[in-house]
């Protein structure tokens, strides 16, 4: 399909192109058919990334560049300072429940162990753990040869520990299909509270595969999102090896 397809107003399928390469999911534009735009084949890569926002590292722009600041600034969410050290730690961990055709449930996360099979299921996996928001971030796998396979999957992040941040944070989500454009997220609503984030949803409707964002915070961890989305599962406190 041609690039410039993307930018044709197109009734349900319409949404926000940031380049010819790139699809943004936003509110206005949530969804995003993975099948109509022959992206459901291969393995799928879903990356995090973060990183702490610069007026709490330390500011990147000298005085001299004060007037660059203020009119890069426009640009920039809003950041609330808070009371206490600038620096926060953060480690922002991604994961994602799944639902199968055949009733199967469970979760492929950092936390616990869970690094799912790609070649197995429930077809999904999970490559590393990122603990301090590396520009490589984290990755989950998905095996879309075995798309057949699949009802739903939700894809979330949440705070494995440290102060809730995600308002100090610039984190987002890319998609990167087998083939098609990519597919970004970006976290950037201020929510200071959350600890976790609903990011996307992927539901195989009637053998099609559609994305849509979702981006709604809640405040405790996987068991809350589970609650929301009505997946079921049983949840237990879980720890991390010490680095």
């Amino acid at each position: 399909m041609a690039w410039w397809r993307f930018l044709r107003p197109s009734g349900p399928e319409q949404f926000d192109v940031t380049n010819a390469h790139t699809v943004e999911l936003t509110k206005r534009r949530p969804e995003l058919s993975l099948t109509k735009q022959g992206a459901a084949v291969g393995n799928m890569r879903v990356n995090l990334s973060w990183q702490m926002r610069p007026s709490d590292t330390g500011d990147w722009v000298t005085d001299r560049g004060s007037f660059l600041r203020r009119q890069l600034d426009v640009f920039k969410p809003r950041v609330v300072q808070a009371a206490g050290p600038a620096m926060v730690n953060v480690d922002l961990d991604l994961a994602c429940m799944y639902e199968l055709n055949d009733g199967t449930k469970g979760v492929v996360q950092p936390l616990g162990g869970f690094h799912g099979d790609l070649d197995a299921p429930p077809y999904i996996q999970m490559s590393g753990d990122d603990r301090f928001g590396g520009t490589s971030g984290e990755t989950l796998y998905i095996n879309f040869d075995k798309r057949e396979e699949f009802k739903r999957l939700l894809v979330f992040v949440y705070i494995y520990d440290g102060t809730p941040a995600f308002d100090r944070t610039h984190a987002k989500v890319e998609i990167f299909p087998g083939n098609g454009p990519r597919i970004e997220i970006p976290l950037t609503e201020r929510e200071p509270q959350a600890r976790s984030c609903a990011v996307v949803l992927i539901e195989n409707r009637k053998d099609e595969m559609i994305v849509r964002r979702e981006v709604r915070y809640v405040y405790g961890f996987q068991a809350e999102i589970d609650r929301l989305y009505g997946w079921g599962l049983q949840w237990g406190r879980g720890y991390k090896p010490k680095v």
